[in-house]
């Protein structure tokens, strides 16, 4: 399905979107700014091999929104943004990766890039050699980002629990963690220690084999992922994966982890509802590393990682107690407050449509 750039950016309230192109290190990309009213506007890059250019142009308008609603609901100062880069056969990464940084820092500060797939920390110090506006991975920049976005999660995960049960008891727990990446390995690193049975599901069999080692997991094939019982199915790895197959499989209370724009489309949150399974917005429970980096960014400080463990579950409850006291799917309220708050700072943009991108 082609987008409608222009009707899409209106109705969602877009500042600017821009498509990046550079013949030499053949960098095919898109920026997409969607809201600076209230600060500059935070993203991390994403590399990823998009089927087609739609594709990418609309997973890049999904993330930098939903960063904008991350950043209202953390009562940052900030806005949201994305630069996707369509990771081609032909794409020289660290030519492309300097052209960024050259092109960021002619934004002024408009936009401050970060970590995301395919942009690990040699893809930072790339940029960092021609732009201020991006993390740096040493030790001179805000550190422990993959930590802050778990402990988050952690949190949210509590908050769920309480929310419906009145007690956490990790004992007693049987936990999926879907992606041993940096924040999912942390995840199941945590839930572990406190005693909770986790199911870790990775496709890189290297790495599941040595993580799962590590911390005491119980390997769960990739494709029997969605199948367990469990109390929480914690999604780590890509967006997405939760659709109208995927979500008749589910054998979970909850849906709670660090990846981004979980569900295929808003539907599913509401589906989720209708079947029972409390869903935790993603844009609320991984906004541990916007947090840490923003607050380092705009004030020079880091936040340390167990105030924003407390931040992070004080928020996801607010907003289960909103959505059970209305009986609304959770994802619907996360998104009306985080407008709610945006109205306060700008005029809206009129009715907004969150699946029509």
């Amino acid at each position: 399905m082609a987008i409608h750039l222009l009707d899409a950016m209106a109705r969602e309230g877009f500042e600017e979107v821009v498509a990046i192109h550079d013949g030499r290190s053949h960098l095919r990309a898109f920026l997409g700014l969607h809201d600076t009213s209230r600060g500059p506007a935070f993203g991390g890059i994403r590399r990823w091999t998009y089927a087609t250019e739609t594709q990418a142009l609309r997973d890049c308008l999904r993330l930098a929104r939903a960063m904008t609603y991350k950043c209202a609901l953390a009562e940052l100062p900030a806005g949201g943004a994305k630069l996707v880069v369509l990771d081609r056969h032909d794409l020289e990464p660290q030519a492309a990766f300097e052209y960024l940084g050259r092109y960021i820092e002619r934004l002024a500060g408009r936009y401050y890039a970060g970590p995301d797939l395919g942009t690990g920390d040699s893809e930072l110090r790339a940029l960092a050699r021609h732009t201020r506006f991006v993390t740096d991975p040493g030790p001179a920049g805000p550190g422990e980002l993959a930590e802050a976005t778990a402990a988050g999660v952690y949190s949210g995960m509590q908050s769920a629990l309480l929310h419906l049960d009145g007690e956490v008891d990790w004992p007693r727990r049987t936990i999926v963690v879907q992606g041993l990446g940096e924040v999912g390995s942390r995840v199941a690193r945590r839930l572990a220690q406190r005693g909770a049975r986790v199911l870790a599901a990775e496709v890189h069999g290297e790495r599941a084999e040595r993580i799962c080692g590590e911390y005491g997991l119980e390997r769960l094939d990739p494709a029997s992922e969605y199948d367990p019982p469990c109390d929480v199915f914690a999604p780590c790895g890509m967006g997405g994966i939760l659709h109208d197959l995927t979500l008749t499989r589910l054998r979970c209370r909850i849906v709670a982890g660090g990846a981004n724009n979980v569900l295929a489309r808003a539907l599913h949150g509401d589906r989720l509802h209708e079947r029972g399974i409390l869903y935790v917005p993603d844009f609320v429970i991984n906004a541990g590393a916007l947090i840490r980096g923003a607050t380092f960014h705009l004030h020079g400080t880091r936040e340390p990682v167990e105030a924003i463990e407390r931040r992070v579950g004080a928020t996801v409850a607010s907003v289960l107690r909103l959505a059970a006291a209305e009986d609304l799917p959770p994802a619907r309220v996360a998104v009306r407050e985080a407008e709610r708050r945006l109205d306060r700072e700008h005029v809206g943009h009129g009715d907004r449509d969150e699946d029509t991108l």
